[in-house]
């Protein structure tokens, strides 16, 4: 019996997702090591807003980090990653990029490449953020890591929004970058805001 064999490489789409504080860029970071490693030519990228810790760097909260180029339009993501000499692309924080960024990934994985993105599945109002969805029901695999709750220690999945201590709003700003002094992960029990979501 003969197979049939594409002539090309065959493309793929890795999604880590979770709360804020579960690990997605420490993995994102240890998949894009690896595929170096491999001797396969790795471009890097973070959304411009992503400011926290360094413009020029993922970094997790564990301290450790990689080369990133900072972007805000998915088309120079496109571009640049659809050169023959790239082999894998890795994107953080892809719940801040516009919903082009779907056909762009979808440009890439298109054209045999391997893409690797991080980013939160929901904002802080438990509501699906940005092109996630989309994004999660087109991967090849998903890996979805849950945090330690602030509150009571047991599994979070939630990222809960803080202004001055207290529980963010519903209707406050979505986006609004920030770490420990502005969020926490918190289980289902321990997670809080003033009205659910209406999806």
């Amino acid at each position: 019996m003969t197979y049939y064999k594409p002539a090309y490489r065959s493309g793929s789409l890795e999604i880590i997702c979770g709360p804020m504080f579960s690990g997605k860029s420490e993995e994102l970071m240890r998949r894009l090591r690896r595929s170096k490693i491999a001797r396969q030519n790795v471009l890097t990228f973070k959304h411009r807003l992503d400011d926290r810790h360094s413009t020029e760097q993922l970094v997790s909260h564990d301290g450790n980090c990689l080369d990133a180029q900072p972007l805000m339009d998915p088309a120079v993501i496109q571009e640049l990653g659809l050169k023959s000499d790239v082999h894998v692309i890795g994107i953080d924080e892809v719940q801040f990029f516009p919903l082009s960024i779907v056909s762009a990934i979808c440009a890439l994985v298109a054209a045999g490449k391997r893409v690797i993105v991080a980013g939160l599945n929901l904002d802080f109002r438990c509501v699906p953020f940005g092109p996630m969805p989309t994004l999660l029901a087109i991967a090849d695999s998903i890996t979805k890591l849950s945090a330690i709750c602030s509150i009571c220690g047991n599994e979070g999945h939630f990222t809960q929004r803080l202004v001055d201590g207290k529980p963010a709003h519903f209707d406050d700003h979505i986006i609004m970058v920030g770490a420990q002094e502005a969020y926490q992960a918190r289980c289902r029990t321990c997670y809080k805001i003033d009205k659910m979501a209406t999806l």
